[in-house]
Formats: structure tokens, sequence, C-alpha cells
């Protein structure tokens, strides 16, 4: 039994949720108001039986005991697998023990840091960044709640600080606070006479550190001295998977379903002191998987407001060719599922600013006109397309397909196919050329079927290939969970054919996670990499799990009978438990009824899906 497992056996879905919701009995489950908005009218239900619970209000989400603690808490799988496992008294492994133990020494030596920082900010030596900061307007309020410092332009300012509070030298090293020379053993402190702004996690602790270079740059001996540096990666920091301000603005953007993403530290700063709290910044960086991965938890719309000269539409782009795999802004699975789903897509516009005016100013200048900028932000490809299109010379054929080149592969990704064809519209617009004109310069590109493949004469379908593992052993929900992700990280070709596969129809949480990573992952290794002990094992344990030999054909028969099945249980367990919700004597709600209505189509589409090319399921 896995670590997962056993803390699950261990403990009731009830037991978890009841501290936190008021819960009436309802038929064989519980109902009770969300804990995760405001309501009236119970629409919160937990099912005993299945170990699960589901908000058929504004939340629209749902989960067991581990997704529960996730969203509570605002935490990460891992944090919650800690939390539920000092509830249910199981002991993690000796490994994941030391790892444990590593980033706290590594947590609490920042956490030291910043309030060294903080305090110098504040005395004699720290008065030229002070009045930096008021010249940038920043009050003393902002420079507490974001713990801004200052950090002395001395070698061992912080070491000997460090050194004092009982900080072993090692831990600061591995932190990134202070640098060691291997040869030498010489240390001295990583940051030096600069602005300190902490980045904290989203639970407030500070993970790292940028720092802004106040005096006239002093090259080093290789000729470099950045206006801003960052904390080098370490095990508790990565600079691509954090966004700044989140701790201060997640809140804000939950309770109003939307947030803004700027580029840089004043950006947001400037913002949450003049009341809009739901901005964060990615920190110069182009916005990634991990981040929208992070945002995409607490809303469904966010604005990108970036500069607007060439290089804030270069650093738009590259944001959207890295995180565009997780916004997932039209997604023709979750769309085809009605309400329920379609408040998980992820609406991203952009905000286009006035030519020279970066955030920072124009919160500063207008904050009338920053809301009017936000607010009637563009959508996404309506600023991209010609924002392209003005950047190269389409005039010439050379320059419509750089335009392309550009545009196009988000275009490609965009799930809804009438959102597609609209782009695919625009796109030929913006070019001054047909749509058939464009459509056959794409197909020219596109690689041909071969001849033998076009005369390979169709073949009588096979049995789906059974599991022979003793990993497949148990409950038949729960083993078709648990092949339908092994075949699908044994097959990673398998992995488009669940492109639109709802997350939520595998009731593992463990089982869900390492499914919605490995749809964002480019290989096995990444996702392995990315991992923390508990859930990497539980996707070693997968991966060397048996499989029977099977081609192509029968692997993905295999893997559409199984997602079948998946999707028809979820719904008809959306359906049982919207029903809990539901007062007898009483019509149902409006949205309630459109939900039921919703969760029949999905219930009749799987059950009439045809079968008879699939075989028998697991």
């Amino acid at each position: 039994m896995s670590v997962y497992d056993d803390i699950k056996a261990r403990l009731d879905i009830v037991d978890v949720v009841s501290p936190h919701v008021s819960l009436q009995k309802s038929g064989q489950g519980f109902k009770g108001l969300c804990p995760f908005h405001s309501e009236k009218t119970p629409s919160f239900s937990v099912s005993p039986e299945r170990q699960s619970w589901r908000c058929f209000g504004a939340c629209a989400t749902g989960g067991d005991a581990f997704a529960f603690v996730m969203r509570r808490e605002n935490v990460e799988f891992p944090d919650a697998l800690r939390i539920l496992a000092r509830r249910a008294g199981v002991e993690l492994s000796p490994q994941g023990k030391r790892q444990r133990d590593r980033r706290d020494a590594l947590l609490a030596a920042n956490r030291i840091a910043a309030g060294f920082y903080h305090e110098r900010l504040k005395s004699p030596e720290g008065a030229h960044a002070l009045r930096y900061l008021t010249r940038r307007g920043v009050n003393a309020a902002a420079i507490d709640a974001f713990q801004l410092g200052y950090s002395p332009n001395e070698w061992d300012g912080l070491g000997g600080y460090l050194s004092v509070m009982g900080v072993p030298l090692d831990d600061a090293v591995e932190a990134g606070l202070i640098r060691r020379d291997e040869n030498s053993g010489r240390t001295w402190d990583f940051f030096r006479g600069r602005l300190m702004f902490p980045i904290h996690g989203p639970d407030g602790e500070p993970l790292g550190f940028g720092g802004r270079q106040l005096d006239e740059p002093q090259l080093d001996s290789q000729g470099y001295n950045p206006k801003y540096v960052n904390t080098s990666a370490t095990p508790v920091f990565d600079k691509r998977s954090v966004l700044y301000g989140l701790h201060l603005a997640r809140a804000a953007i939950r309770e109003g379903g939307s947030g803004v993403i700027v580029e840089g530290y004043m950006d947001a700063i400037a913002a949450h002191q003049r009341g809009y709290r739901n901005v964060v910044a990615s920190m110069g960086v182009a916005l990634t998987e991990s981040q929208v991965g992070r945002l995409k938890s607490l809303a469904n719309k966010f604005v990108l407001a970036l500069d607007p000269d060439a290089a804030g539409q270069e650093a738009t782009l590259r944001s959207l060719e890295a995180s565009w795999k997780v916004i997932g802004e039209q997604s023709a699975g979750r769309a085809a599922l009605g309400a329920l789903h379609r408040r998980d897509a992820v609406s991203l516009s952009v905000a286009a600013l006035p030519q020279g005016k970066d955030p920072h100013d124009l919160i500063t200048e207008s904050a009338a006109e920053w809301e009017r900028i936000t607010e009637n932000a563009q959508p996404l490809m309506s600023y991209i397309i010609p924002a392209m299109a003005a950047r190269f010379d389409i005039s010439t054929g050379q320059g419509k397909s750089q335009v392309v080149d550009a545009v196009y592969p988000l275009i490609a990704a965009t799930q809804n196919i009438y959102d597609r064809q609209r782009y695919e519209q625009d796109l030929a617009d913006a070019l001054g050329i047909g749509l058939d004109t464009l459509m056959a310069g794409l197909r020219q590109r596109r690689p041909q079927q071969s001849p033998n493949s076009r005369r390979r004469a169709p073949q009588a379908p096979r049995p789906a290939p059974r599991p022979a593992d003793t990993a497949f052993m148990g409950n038949p929900d729960e083993v078709r969970e648990t092949y339908l992700l092994t075949l699908l990280l044994s097959r990673p070709a398998l992995r488009d054919d669940l492109a639109d596969f709802p997350a939520e129809c595998f009731r593992n949480s463990a089982h869900r996670e390492i499914f919605a990573r490995w749809m964002r992952c480019a290989a096995i290794d990444d996702l392995q990499a990315g991992l923390d002990e508990t859930l990497r094992e539980h996707a070693q344990a997968l991966l060397s799990a048996e499989m029977p030999p099977a081609d192509a054909a029968e692997s993905r028969r295999a893997l559409d009978e199984c997602a079948r099945l998946l999707k028809r249980r979820h719904y008809l367990e959306l359906q049982q438990a919207l029903l809990a919700t539901e007062d007898a004597a009483s019509p149902p709600a409006r949205e309630l009824a459109a939900q039921a209505a919703d969760l029949n189509a999905g219930i009749r589409t799987a059950e009439t899906a045809s079968a008879s090319a699939l075989g028998q399921p697991p």
C-alpha cells in the first residue's frame, strides 16, 4: 500500500470536511454551504461512500480529501499530503523527511535574511534605498506588506548576522544567500548594496530574493553587474515557478474571479498600494506553464498588462508559447459538458498600455486610466494577430510567412474548432489574403501521408489488451484509473488522444495530479523531475507495472474505452451528488436544472458512444 492509499484508508472525508462546513444529512450523503464562496442555498455535497466532495455553485469543482485540503489551504499536493499524513498518524518515508527538513532549514534561513534586509532598509545605511522608494511613490505600508529591504554593501554583512542567528553556513550557501569559493573556502554575501525584494510562496514564506542595483553599476572581473539579480535556483526557489506578490493577491484573485499579470516588482507594488490587489508579477520572465498552473487554480480570467513596445509584444508571445498548453482558453471537451466545466476554462486578454508607459507609471499617474485599460483588455488573439502583422513587411511573401510562423502555432493549439476557424479568418484578413490561400499554404507545410499508409486495408479490431500486473488487482473503478494512467505513461504517443479528458474523472488525487502534470510535460524525465518524492514513487510504480504486448491500434482502443467508462462514472457521480443538494419539496434552482441537463447529456453521450470496435474494458 502506498503512503497515499494508507492516508486515505485512515481518514474519512466527512471528518476532514466537517470542521469547515456545517453538514446536514441528505440521503446517503451530506450537504452544506460551500466554504469556498458565499451562498445562501447549499450547493456543497459530500459522499462518504465515494469519499468525495463536490460544489455545484460558483466553484464547480470537487475531489477527495486531498483536493479539499489543497483548495482549503491553497497548497499543492505535497503539502496536502503532509497535512493529512500528520492527521492520520502516517509516517512519511525517511528520505521524504530529510527533504522536508532541508526545505524547512532553507526557508528558515530566508526568513532570517528577509528580516535582516528589512531592518537595514530602515537604518541609516539604507537611507538612499528608502529615498529611491519614496521617489517611486512607495509608502511605508507597502514597504512592510512586501517586506522590502536593503542589502548592505559589505562582503559579510548578512553572513555575519546569519552566523550569530545560528544559521549553518551550508544552509546559507544552499539557500543562495552566501557564495563560497570551493577552492579557497572563502565566502561572501551574494546580494550587496541592493534594494531587496523578497519573493514569497503562496503561503507567505520567502523562497528567494530579487535585488536591484541602486548605485552606478561597478562591473565585476567578467564585466557583469546587471541592474536586477535573483537568487539562483535552489531546492525551494525556481524563478519560473513563482509569481511575485501572489501571497498577497491570491485572496483577491479568487474572490473576484480574475487577476492581472504585470512584469516587474514595482508594477505589482504600485497596483497593490492603490487598492488593485489582484495583481501579480512574472518578474520579467515569459509566463511559464507552472506559473499559469498556479493562477488557474484561483480564477478563470486573467489580463496580461505588459509594456507596449516591441520587447513587450515579444514577451507576450513568448509567454503564450511557453504556457498555452495549460491556459486551456477554448477546450472543446469542457465546452461539450456545459456549465459545469466551462467554469474551468481560462480567458486570457491583453491590456494595450499607452506607448512609453509601464504599469507602474500608468497606475501612479492615472488609476482611472489603468482601470479602463485593464477592464477593456483585448481578447488574446485580437491583440496578437495585428501586433505580429505590424512587425513584419506583409507586402512580401516572406513577411506573410513570418507572421504565420509566429502566430499560427497558437491558433492550431486552440481546441475549439469554431474559435480556431475565426482566428484563421482574422489572420487571413490581417495579411490581406483569402482564407483559402492561407489554408492552402498551411497544407503545403504539413508532412504528406505516405502512399502506403493510404492504401493500407482496414483490419478487424482485436480485443483491447488487458493488464497482467498485480498492480491492476482490486476495485474495478480504481483498476480502470490505474490502467488508463499506466497506459498513457508507457505509450506517450497516445497523449494527444486525451487532450480534452477532464482530470476530475480521476477519483484518486495522486492519479489526477500525475495526469495533469504529464499532459503538460515534454517527456517522462521532465514529469519525474517535477514531482515530489511520494508522487515520484507513485509514478514509478505505474511505469514499472507489467503491460501486455499490444500494437498502437489496440492500445488506442483500450485507452478510448477506459476514458469513456471513467467519464460515464464521473457524470453519474456528479448527477447523484447534485440530486443530494436539491430540496425534493421545491423545484430546482435554474442553475442546478441547467447543470442537471448538462450531466444528463454527458451521460447519454458516454452510454451511446459506439464501443463495437473498442473491445472489453479492463
